[in-house]
């Protein structure tokens, strides 16, 4: 099965049980300040969870389905390997309390918890011919107790205790998003030894101390990773062997020179993410979320230039993406906006690039100390305008260590430059 047949599978088992299918929200979030850029499929509903909002008035049904474009920073660094991702799509089914008849058999538009989201779960993973390998629940820790009623829900479904593993706070409880918001104790399905679903039971809010207070109305946020999914479903080693890949895989391997497996990964991740983010209305730029884009297409453009790509023919790899996810997303299909927004910034830093590449390689030996690497580093930056996160990049390709030292001697030297910039203006 192929990712579009399993998308409408997944919104057509869920509309089903009283769900409506809401489109995924922006990357961008119109109306949560706690956070920079859309991390989860739930972010959309915070206030429905908290009851800000009425979703029987907004939607009809206190039941939701939704697949959600999402996009999270935090590995950044890691991806290359075999999973780490900054873009990708969570597939989940969220209840809004109050809770009504919590039966499976249940089709209406009240509100469900464990049961029918621990059921359905089970019941939709077993319609995709897949079994799954062993499940996890939340163990209770300091002031939140046992996740018992999962737990026992689980054994009613047949799986003994040698395949209901119990987690801490660490692995079993979600949440929140941002800096504040609902959260709760989680069990989470994992097929192949991996994990694919995360059920979570928003039953608390934390406030900005980090302070759990009960929520009025516990309810059901679930949200399964749609590359992970598809990587169980379709057997491939790893997800960039899945057909959410294949296409720009193909296009990629006719264009390089150089064969770099964690280069390429790189390269279908920010540039898949970069598509997306700049069809939502993002642009490159030194603050906030802009970083954020500048950030990625500066590590497309340094490792399209190592796989020896012609900057100058990028244009099928960006039809690729949006060949194969407009259809879903019909926000991509404004390829001139994207492709200038996208080739402006990988030109202009490209000239950076090749200038701070070349004085590189010249500059730093890898004999250096703590503080001659970062005055080099420095000097890097301030010369050849080659960006930190891209010189330390460089530095742990060459196994060259950057340490605390090396970082506050750089940061002294920046506020230092800073201070005799505003002189200057002045």
């Amino acid at each position: 099965m192929k990712s579009e047949e399993i998308r409408k599978l997944f919104l057509e088992f869920f509309e089903k049980r009283g769900h409506k299918i809401i489109p995924s929200s922006s990357l961008i979030p119109y109306d949560d300040p706690s956070v920079l850029l859309t991390t989860a499929g739930m972010q959309q509903f915070k206030k429905y969870f908290t009851r800000e909002k009425d979703p029987n008035q907004d939607f009809g049904t206190q039941r939701t389905a939704s697949i959600q474009k999402c996009f999270r920073t935090t590995d950044i660094e890691e991806v290359g390997d075999e999973r780490h991702l900054t873009f990708f799509e969570m597939l989940g089914n969220f209840s809004f309390g109050p809770i009504g008849n919590d039966d499976p058999q249940n089709f209406g538009t009240d509100g469900y918890f464990k049961r029918s989201a621990i059921y359905w779960a089970y019941e939709f993973i077993k319609s995709l011919g897949l079994e799954i390998d062993y499940v996890t629940v939340f163990g209770g820790e300091n002031d939140v107790p046992f996740d018992e009623k999962s737990y026992k829900i689980w054994q009613e479904i047949g799986f003994p205790e040698n395949k209901i593993l119990k987690g801490g706070r660490e692995d079993n409880f979600w949440g929140p998003t941002g800096d504040e918001g609902p959260c709760g104790p989680t069990t989470e399905i994992y097929v192949d030894g991996l994990e694919i679903w995360n059920l979570v039971f928003n039953e608390y809010y934390q406030d900005k101390d980090g302070k759990l207070q009960k929520l009025q109305y516990p309810g059901v946020d679930t949200g399964m990773g749609l590359e992970r999914l598809m990587k169980v479903l379709q057997k491939t080693p790893t997800i960039f062997e899945t057909d959410l890949f294949m296409d720009l895989k193909n296009v990629l391997e006719k264009l390089i020179k150089h064969d770099d497996l964690r280069r390429e990964r790189i390269v279908f991740d920010h540039l898949r993410g970069s598509v997306f983010l700049v069809a939502d209305g993002l642009y490159p730029s030194n603050l906030e979320r802009g970083y954020i884009l500048r950030r990625i297409l500066r590590r497309l453009t340094l490792n399209l230039k190592f796989l020896g790509i012609d900057l100058e023919k990028i244009d099928d790899l960006l039809k690729a993406v949006i060949n194969k996810y407009s259809e879903f997303y019909p926000e991509l299909k404004n390829f001139s906006k994207i492709k200038e927004v996208i080739f402006g910034e990988i030109r202009i830093f490209e000239k950076t690039l090749t200038a701070g590449l070349k004085e590189f390689n010249r500059l730093i030996k890898g004999n250096e100390d703590d503080q001659s690497l970062a005055e080099k580093t420095f000097f890097l930056y301030t010369s050849y305008g080659l960006p930190l996160e891209i010189a330390k990049e460089l530095l742990r390709e060459n196994q060259i260590k950057w340490s605390e030292i090396s970082q506050q001697t750089f940061e002294e030297l920046f506020k230092k430059h800073q201070q005799i910039s505003r002189g200057n203006n002045k």
